[in-house]
């Protein structure tokens, strides 16, 4: 790998690795369903004059945005919401933890829908590996774990949102003509706009901002949602999607390392150890893989 593709790669990783960092503090001034709105909003209006500036078409049938809305729904709108929710309960670094079982998701989802119609040895073994790693991260047999509250449900049920929306993407949105930066704009617009009839339906309560929750906000949405698209678009136009999704990886590093040192989390050395085997089932999935769509999450999608 280019060490200019090894920074890049990094750079994403630290972005989205403290996505969950930013929504711990934004939630102390705002609530769930305003960050993300607000989260949405800011990456859709950093995106749209990137699609304006390089001229490219927007989608013009009625089906093609109804496929970008329901994709919108599952790989925006839940996913930061549930996250946002869960994280009024559980650690920033817990919430890294579980967003690492999206790839297992992913594979075991796109086997029960046919989407992939058989299964390797390689991804056979990574999926008894990596569960081996989700049941340690979830230790049932500890009712008093943080994981296995509601807040580790959300974040899981989260996961498993993702997962969704990538195999819906795949199926239905990419490859239609439209670059995976305008596909990315019109999703984060898509659920901007369902966050805000979320709002007006629940209606908004007087938030309570600090310098520090409009700092997280900002960077959350500027940074985290808008950024991070066109970084990622950069990683897989030059380097391909099987060392963009190398960052999945680092993501739960990033998060369990910035909650230890910011917010002076606990991380239990069981936990640790399920990060470890979740992260090894997830490449195991990975082998031989180069040739799948899989390989990588849709660049209008994000995994954290």
């Amino acid at each position: 790998m280019k060490q200019s593709a090894l920074a890049r790669l990094a750079l994403l990783a630290l972005i989205w690795g403290s996505a969950f960092l930013w929504i711990k503090l934004a939630i102390r001034g705002f609530s769930p369903v305003e960050v993300t709105f607000l989260r949405l909003a800011l990456g859709a209006a950093v995106l749209f004059p990137i699609v304006l500036a390089r001229r490219e078409a927007l989608p013009r049938s009625a089906r093609m945005w109804a496929h970008i809305t329901v994709a919108a729904l599952f790989a925006n709108a839940v996913p930061y919401l549930l996250f946002a929710v869960a994280e009024q309960t559980v650690s920033s670094s817990t919430a890294g933890i579980i967003n690492a079982t999206t790839p297992l998701w992913t594979v075991l989802l796109a086997l029960a829908v046919r989407h992939q119609k058989s299964v390797t040895s390689w991804q056979a073994a990574g999926l008894i590996v990596g569960f081996g790693g989700a049941l340690l991260i979830f230790s049932p047999w500890g009712s008093a774990s943080a994981v296995t509250s509601a807040g580790g449900l959300e974040c899981l049920a989260a996961s498993v949102s993702y997962a969704i929306s990538y195999i819906y993407m795949d199926r239905y949105v990419v490859r239609r003509g439209l670059s995976p930066i305008t596909l990315s704009a019109c999703q984060l617009l898509a659920a901007a706009i369902m966050l805000a009839i979320a709002l007006a339906v629940t209606g908004a309560r007087a938030p309570h901002p600090s310098a520090v929750s409009v700092a997280a906000v900002a960077i959350l949405g500027i940074i985290g949602t808008g950024i991070a698209y066109v970084l990622n678009y950069q990683i897989i136009t030059r380097e391909g999607a099987t060392i963009a999704s190398t960052v999945t990886y680092l993501l739960p590093v990033v998060a369990i390392v910035l909650g230890v040192l910011v917010l002076g989390e606990n991380i239990t050395a069981m936990v640790l150890a399920g990060i470890a085997l979740v992260l090894a089932g997830v490449a195991l999935t990975r082998r031989q893989e180069k040739s799948s769509e899989l390989t990588a999450p849709p660049p209008g999608g994000q995994s954290k």
